[in-house]
């Protein structure tokens, strides 16, 4: 092995590396819409609003952006190195993955305006059309709201075809709101868990800041002609596809008040004792992409025991400690977990912690 790998890391730190929490330099990422004032409380990021409101957690995924900020933008990069995760997940496999496809996309969003009326594939979708084996549902989490009139949109109102829907779109260069008058618009509180399956019609509301974790993707057909003050492009908005072919992804199944039921998550208590409440919030039952849990830490301690897998502090402050290792959390905090760290470390303190696992995590 070189005595260097990557980086500037070299053989005996990535040894290290990869059997203890792994923590990542920051990774704001450019949309096409604007946000980011939520990060100030989130994550103590002073910045407010502009052109990068989304922060990807541990992210091996590159981001599809109409201006160029190098060929891994989005890929995060370890703390204190140069390293890019995915460069570590190829040069370590065994510790940092265990033989567990890492299949997840984790971000902190935040939305200072409506975002573009959207769909994603599925599966099938983008191996036709991509050449990816992943579409992207995502699942939301709310952690924060601007205004008491905060909220999401998914589904269709009321059944219409996709004739009715391209009227809508083209009638959007004129009429910028045109299209939320298809979609239910639902209020949001903190604490809230909506899952988005692939091919169901949504927009994320102003004032939105959202955990997200998703199918490891940047595919999103967005039809509408504005975001904000901001014009779509065409390539922004269907991906280079035909424009009959990118929007015969929608499903149109999906409408009135089933579909938002559908689409809300009841946590469900797993443990209550201790100090420590645990909760799942996305589970096998409800997609096979991706799984996510919720500890509320109220002085107690939990041991992680999942690995590979995403962790990430959304409330509060504690402690994560392994053997000759301890670190202060503060709220906006986040790691990879790597496989061969699970079950060696234990955060505790007054905080509240979410954990985003992979589709075939054992967990």
């Amino acid at each position: 092995m070189k005595d260097e790998i990557s980086g500037g890391v070299c053989a005996a730190a990535l040894d290290k590396t990869v059997h203890a929490p792994v923590f990542f330099e920051r990774n704001r990422v450019f949309r096409n819409y604007i946000g980011g004032e939520g990060f100030r409380t989130l994550m103590s990021d002073p910045t407010g609003d502009n052109s990068f409101p989304e922060e990807w957690l541990a992210s091996k995924v590159k981001a599809i952006n109409p201006v160029y900020f190098g060929e891994r933008d989005g890929v995060s990069v370890v703390e204190g190195t140069d390293m890019f995760l995915d460069d570590l997940l190829a040069a370590r496999p065994d510790e940092m993955l265990g033989g567990i496809e890492y299949d997840c996309l984790v971000k902190y969003l935040d939305s200072a305006i409506r975002l573009p009326v959207q769909v994603h594939p599925t599966p099938e979708f983008s191996k036709a059309h991509f050449g990816s084996p992943y579409g992207k549902t995502e699942a939301w989490l709310v952690l924060a709201k601007r205004s008491e009139d905060a909220c999401l949109y998914f589904g269709f109102r009321d059944k219409i075809d996709l004739d009715t829907l391209k009227a809508y779109a083209d009638r959007s260069l004129d009429e910028r709101d045109v299209l939320t008058e298809l979609i239910n618009p639902v209020k949001v509180e903190v604490g809230d868990v909506y899952l988005i399956n692939a091919g169901l019609i949504h927009a994320i509301g102003a004032g939105c800041t959202i955990l997200e974790v998703q199918e490891p993707t940047d595919f999103t057909i967005q039809i509408e002609n504005w975001c904000g003050s901001s014009r779509v492009t065409e390539q922004e908005k269907y991906l280079g596809l035909p424009r009959d072919v990118a929007m015969s992804v929608f499903d149109f199944g999906k409408y009135g008040e089933s579909a938002v039921a559908q689409c809300k998550i009841s946590p469900k208590t797993l443990f209550r004792g201790d100090g420590v409440l645990t909760e799942l919030l996305i589970g096998k039952e409800h997609t096979p992409c991706f799984g996510e849990k919720r500890y509320t830490l109220s002085g107690g301690s939990v041991t992680l025991s999942s690995g590979p897998s995403v962790f990430a502090v959304v409330e509060g402050r504690g402690t994560l400690v392994g053997e000759n290792y301890s670190r202060e959390l503060h709220k906006g905090d986040y790691w990879f977990m790597p496989y061969a760290a699970r079950g060696k470390f234990r955060a505790s303190g007054d905080m509240t912690l979410i954990e985003c696992l992979p589709s075939r995590s054992d967990d």
